[in-house]
């Protein structure tokens, strides 16, 4: 599988020369399977971009959403691939009492957030709900679960011949328990991430910020740290950047990170997200 990172950024896009470095746009992954599919993590503002890269050329395209905050979704109305009679899109997010995925996106593609309405767009388009039980996207098996996040939040793994990304981008395991005893069945989505190839990973805040936003949703470094080792992950990548962390902030974090994962005793690949990135 190849991975390429479009959007990095968790809250809201952070335009200007000093978010350049690591970029502005808000959480979309691009991952296109040794098969061809296409298959598209969040919709964030980074799909702009992505849908500009593979318009025309695409044909098939899924986009699986891990929830329905507006720094997740901001993205859809810009995705070219939505606007061509040729293109067939699956949207698939997470399933919700009383309402369908297509009703509650309708909510922000609609009159008064949109110039348009969901039903003018002009691909053929489908939008389901996860599934309970792992399913497949040609050759690709995907599993979900929900996670620790407000709202209903799901994490996903992607498994290929072998190689698997586990993207869990707003995610908060530690509240309430301890990452480093807690037992693995308690750990907020360990079941998805243990051994993976690459784990995406929330790192919205550094330490010291932790402590007033907890339960806000988002670790900290030293939770997602605790975390990626607990789960053994085999290259660790963090991910969902806080707006107020410029570029010269995220350098300080990614050393820091490098550091502490080093001590830990890890020999694996730690690196802080940043657009354009290819894995």
């Amino acid at each position: 599988m190849r991975v390429k990172l479009w959007g990095v950024r968790g809250s809201i896009p952070v335009p200007g020369a000093a978010a350049a470095g690591y970029g502005g746009n808000t959480s979309c992954v691009q991952v296109t399977a040794g098969d061809g599919h296409e298959i598209i993590l969040d919709a964030g503002t980074g799909i702009r971009g992505l849908g500009g890269e593979i318009a025309g050329r695409c044909r098939r395209a899924d986009i699986l959403l891990t929830h329905l905050h507006l720094d997740h979704i901001q993205g859809l109305l810009f995705f070219a691939p939505l606007f061509d009679p040729e293109a067939t899109v699956t949207v698939w997010g997470p399933p919700a009492a009383g309402r369908t995925l297509r009703e509650r996106l309708a909510r922000y593609i609609s009159n008064p957030l949109s110039p348009l309405e969901i039903r003018d767009l002009g691909a053929r388009i489908s939008f389901r709900d996860v599934p309970v039980a792992p399913w497949r996207i040609g050759d690709v098996e995907i599993r979900a679960a929900l996670v620790s996040h407000r709202g209903p939040t799901l994490g996903y793994r992607l498994a290929e011949d072998g190689t698997s990304v586990c993207y869990l981008p707003d995610h908060e395991p530690a509240l309430g328990e301890d990452l480093a005893t807690a037992a693995p069945d308690w750990i907020s989505g360990h079941g998805l991430a243990r051994d993976t190839s690459v784990l995406i990973h929330d790192a919205q805040y550094a330490d010291r910020e932790y402590g007033a936003r907890r339960g806000w949703g988002h670790s900290s470094l030293g939770d997602a740290l605790a975390f990626a080792r607990r789960t053994e992950a085999r290259h660790v990548v963090l991910f969902h950047h806080d707006p107020e962390h410029d570029d010269a902030g995220l350098d300080t974090i990614g050393d820091e990170a490098a550091r502490r994962w080093h001590e830990l005793g890890n020999g694996t690949p730690i690196e802080m997200a940043r657009e354009g990135r290819t894995i």
